[in-house]
């Protein structure tokens, strides 16, 4: 069988189930527990905290581990709006998104938060210059998936991001599907 649509998901990959075995057979108590199983639990889920923050050179409070990509991006699309609003209402993101990032938006805008909209091109590209064609002194927060999960196209992350920086706007990049993109490159290198 041939499976093309590792943008939409994937199986687990080996070395990931190999470590999941232990906790799911062994230790699988409730980390906010007191009894033996849950510490267990919770030590081990901070360790991984850790390991997430050397990986990304910073401090393991600053690690949120969710249940899946639709609750992170909702945490942080309404978070950010929530946090920022005394700075700004405008939000940045394109027509070619996950419901789980186009549908926070469109509550955002229900309550008075101007979302733009950015067109793709015949590829299905976002341009970066129309990206900072539509930064306000009101912008807060540009949103764009990484990877496509329909049709795999991978978005100018580091252009999007350093025109972000440049205008001091925080950046979320929807990233479910970078795994897959980097496991279906690593077979074709």
């Amino acid at each position: 069988m041939s499976y093309l649509d590792y943008n939409a998901t994937t199986p687990i990959g080996n070395d990931v189930a190999d470590a999941m075995v232990h906790y799911l057979y062994g230790y699988f108590g409730n980390p906010s527990s007191i009894h033996a199983l849950g510490i267990e639990a919770k030590k081990s889920i901070e360790n991984a905290r850790n390991q997430v923050a050397d990986l990304l050179n910073c401090t393991p409070h600053e690690i949120v581990f969710t249940s899946g990509g639709s609750e992170s991006n909702n945490t942080v699309i309404k978070g950010v709006a929530h946090s920022y609003k005394n700075k700004g209402n405008h939000i940045i993101t394109s027509k070619i998104e996950h419901p789980a990032v186009i549908n926070p938006c469109k509550y955002l805008e229900s309550i008075g938060y101007k979302i733009s909209y950015i067109p793709v091109d015949q590829f299905g590209m976002v341009d970066p210059l129309d990206v900072e064609s539509l930064i306000t002194d009101q912008t807060i927060l540009v949103t764009i998936m990484h990877s496509n999960n329909e049709t795999g196209t991978i978005q100018p992350i580091e252009e999007i991001s350093k025109i972000c920086k440049k205008h001091d706007v925080l950046v979320h990049i929807d990233a479910s599907h970078v795994e897959c993109v980097i496991g279906m490159q690593r077979k074709d290198t």
